[in-house]
């Protein structure tokens, strides 16, 4: 006669504090607070301090900063993709120089025209 072995726990179940395994039930957990979010259009940005104390100048130097890198990486490897689906070599070339012009565009659209 053998015996039933234990079932494996698969890290699914959970000791409570009697040492009993619950297995995968949990405590209901207290409802989380949703804070109310300002409708503003998509180009505006928000004039209020972030709760960290980070000044909203230096977050839009940030975001700034985000969207000069992050253009020309993108467009730049798109570009790269295409050289190497078209057996090209100059279209990396082509989407770094046009995702910097969009990215600075860009920046200068939302940031430089307050």
């Amino acid at each position: 006669m053998t015996t039933p072995s234990p079932r494996p726990s698969g890290g699914r179940s959970r000791a409570t504090s009697s040492g009993a395994p619950t297995h995968g039930a949990s405590t209901p957990a207290a409802p989380m607070r949703r804070e109310p979010t300002s409708r503003t259009s998509p180009g505006a940005s928000s004039a209020r301090e972030p709760d960290d104390g980070t000044p909203a100048e230096e977050l839009r130097a940030w975001n700034a900063m985000a969207y000069v890198i992050t253009g020309p990486v993108m467009f730049g490897g798109i570009g790269l993709g295409l050289d190497h689906w078209l057996g090209t070599s100059w279209l990396v070339a082509v989407g770094i120089l046009g995702g910097m012009a969009l990215s600075l565009y860009l920046v200068w659209v939302r940031y430089g025209t307050q």
